[in-house]
């Protein structure tokens, strides 16, 4: 489950971690009367709620919402309802909405914070290698994964393991990165330390503050933030539980949730299923070797049957971006044949009209092998993610 960079605020308020003072308006004339509440004199920041990065190089599609993105910089208090009338009510695209945007009904309003640099900082889970992982970069206000997929130089992957502490030397290892002296590393240390506590307390998924300030008097601040939290465990924050807003997701994410799946959309044309956001994300990397990119991924996790497998795939198929799909299963828990059970059964309803590159790895694998080479499908199997894709990005260019 997302929250929106508001509630993700107060909850690292609540964990010891600084974040600027803000309030929620829905209406210009309050979001007037809120800045006046926080401070009698600017600057503040106006900031879009959506569920969505890059709002900063977003744009509305109301000619009347000015050029200006989801996030604006104010500095006369004469202006706030001028700025908040053309944000509010209006529709925000951003390189992760997609082009139909979302609509902003709410707006929060934030005393601006003096900083002297930024940087990226996010905690996620690497299903790949069973780790919690710490995530660095320079780079602010872009989307980590295309930034992960452009350049990986460009983030420190810090792999933490199930510890409660980030130790010294892995502090170390991020001030070197960031170039910060020793005398940032034991507030540093503090900081990143709090953030994986409260990934750990939270059962997160995900927490990203992008971009983190850092102060004359060297304290670190959450400028932003974005937090996702493990469904399977929200039993165990009803006070979280009860955050969740349905307006914001997608068609296509409601009805992944309602298997246990997990499914995001990017700009690309190709759509993989897999059963690891690791997967996911050295798929993502791949693609962008041959010149492709992804529309979709779905996370199929594991403890699945054959029906929800097929409505899965569906999922996938029926986007209208995807020309070509991976599906990509490594071990874990799932079973290879009931996901050859699932493609035969999508298949079935749908069709196939596009390629299919297959690479299964776990238990029941030459099972489900035989079941879709009896099947008749034009299937291509791989014994690797790189074969997988090397085949994929053949096949969409001989069929451009």
């Amino acid at each position: 489950m997302n929250i929106h960079e508001y509630q993700a605020k107060k909850i690292l308020a609540q964990n010891g971690i600084s974040v600027p003072n803000g309030k929620i308006a829905y209406t210009p004339s309050e979001a007037k009367r809120v800045a006046l509440e926080l401070t009698s004199r600017g600057p503040w920041v106006l900031k879009a709620q959506i569920q969505s990065g890059a709002r900063e190089n977003g744009h509305f599609i109301s000619h009347e919402a000015g050029h200006k993105g989801g996030i604006r910089l104010v500095t006369q208090i004469s202006n706030i309802t001028y700025e908040a009338n053309q944000m509010l009510n209006n529709v925000l695209v951003t390189e992760q909405t997609g082009p139909k945007g979302k609509l902003v009904s709410k707006i929060y309003i934030e005393t601006f914070a003096k900083t002297l640099r930024t940087f990226y900082a996010g905690i996620v889970i690497d299903s790949a290698i069973s780790s919690i992982t710490l995530l660095i970069s320079k780079e602010v206000n872009k989307d980590i994964i295309n930034l992960s997929t452009s350049d990986y130089t460009k983030i420190l992957r810090v792999n933490l393991f199930p510890q409660e502490n980030i130790s010294a030397i892995q502090t170390e290892r991020v001030a070197d990165f960031l170039d910060l002296d020793k005398t940032y590393h034991a507030p540093l240390a503090e900081f990143l330390n709090k953030m994986l506590s409260t990934f750990i307390n939270l059962d997160a998924k995900m927490i990203e503050i992008n971009p983190v300030g850092v102060t004359k008097e060297k304290e670190f601040i959450a400028l932003d933030a974005k937090i996702s939290i493990d469904d399977n465990a929200l039993y165990r924050h009803k006070d979280i539980a009860r955050l969740k807003d349905d307006y914001e997701e997608d068609e296509k994410v409601l009805k992944a949730k309602k298997y246990d799946f997990q499914y995001n959309e990017f700009d690309g044309n190709v759509g993989c299923i897999v059963n690891g956001d690791g997967l996911a994300l050295e798929a993502m990397d791949m693609l962008k070797n041959y010149g492709y990119s992804t529309a979709c991924t779905l996370n199929v996790k594991g403890g699945v049957d054959k029906d929800k497998i097929a409505t899965g795939i569906k999922i996938i198929m029926t986007n209208p971006r995807v020309e070509g799909i991976l599906i990509n299963i490594l071990g874990g828990f799932l079973r290879c044949n009931l996901v050859a059970d699932g493609i035969l059964a999508a298949t079935q309803e749908i069709g196939l009209t596009m390629p299919m590159i297959v690479r299964l790895e776990g238990t029941n694998k030459n099972e489900a092998k035989n079941i879709l080479k009896d099947s008749g499908l034009a299937i291509t199997f791989a014994e690797s993610t790189e074969e997988a894709i090397k085949t994929l990005a053949a096949k969409l260019e001989a069929n451009n």
